[in-house]
């Protein structure tokens, strides 16, 4: 891999981190987090969220987008 295709895809990465941070800024990811199966305990003074539903989503959708990319280019 060149420097070149390097450079292009941390660019695309961090468009990629851009949009996803606004998407959620404006609301549009609210579901992150609070599907079943994501852990969230509130006490007192104590906060503990593990979206383990959510990764797994996640993962699983990123995993088809970069196999087709990987498959087409």
């Amino acid at each position: 891999m060149g420097s070149r295709s390097l450079g292009l895809l941390l660019v695309g990465l961090g468009v990629v981190v851009i949009v996803a941070g606004l998407l959620m800024w404006a609301g549009a990811l609210s579901w992150v987090g609070r599907l079943p199966g994501d852990m969230r305990i509130e006490r007192e003074n104590v906060r503990f969220y593990f979206p383990i539903t959510s990764m797994i989503l996640i993962s699983l959708v990123l995993t088809l987008i970069l196999n087709l990319l990987r498959r087409f280019f």
